[in-house]
């Protein structure tokens, strides 16, 4: 049995606190393997299915984008900074199966994600992207907590 290689270590980001933390820990990942990163950010689609008919489409899925740019570029920032190549990645769809699918296709080593997005606590103790993800993908996953504090 051999030495796990983190080359290829994804972050599923949504700009909140909590990814911003795990972010943190896939950085140092990187830093300590000689790793790239992949921030991977998904334009949930799953608010168009509960919107209204006449609802302005167009202009809550630009909002979503111009947050999931500014989410992997925190993550593109903070890894230039540890001179850590990081690759910003928007994907749209159900990010549960987004991330899995991205993390399953592009072969990643790891995968790591917060606790809880930005919804809060949509479940007990797990988030239910973090749930999904943990139960369903192929690829290991670390979790951070939103209570972890960095010590890097």
């Amino acid at each position: 049995m051999g030495i796990v290689n983190f080359r290829k270590i994804m972050i599923a980001t949504d700009g909140s606190v909590c990814s911003r933390i795990a972010a943190n820990y896939a950085i140092e990942l990187a830093r300590l393997s000689g790793g790239t990163i992949y921030a991977v950010y998904v334009v949930s689609t799953d608010y168009f299915s509960s919107m209204a008919v006449d609802f302005d489409w167009e202009r809550m899925n630009e909002a979503l984008k111009k947050e999931g740019h500014s989410a992997v570029n925190y993550v593109k920032r903070a890894g230039e900074m540890e001179r850590v190549n990081v690759d910003p990645i928007l994907l749209e769809g159900h990010p549960a199966e987004e991330l899995i699918r991205y993390a399953e296709d592009n072969e990643m080593d790891v995968v790591i994600m917060g606790t809880l997005g930005k919804t809060g606590l949509d479940r007990l103790l797990l988030g239910s992207v973090a749930e999904k993800v943990v139960r369903h993908c192929k690829v290991p996953v670390m979790v951070i907590s939103e209570k972890c504090k960095y010590r890097g």
